[in-house]
């Protein structure tokens, strides 16, 4: 699993995270996703590594200047995950 934070300006209220949250579900394969305009970013939970460039396109096409992009590799957690050490 793969948590990519997106450092975005330009997101003034809810529906703008919508707007954002929106776009990455439709153009992206991702588990989850979660903007907030008060810390002006958006996270990301994927199983593969999404590609940082397709992005930053699909912000910008909503008119929202891409401040950075950083990505980890996090592990699954789950119910029975205490069971793998």
């Amino acid at each position: 699993m793969f948590e990519t934070t997106i450092k975005i300006e330009g997101m003034m209220c809810p529906m703008c995270e919508n707007h954002v949250n929106e776009t990455i579900r439709n153009g992206f394969n991702v588990k989850s996703v979660k903007s907030s305009h008060k810390d002006a970013q958006t996270v990301i939970t994927s199983k593969e590594k999404i590609e940082k460039l397709a992005l930053e396109k699909a912000i910008t096409a909503l008119g929202y200047k891409v401040l950075g992009i950083s990505e980890r590799e996090i592990e699954k957690k789950g119910f029975f995950s205490f069971l793998k050490k």
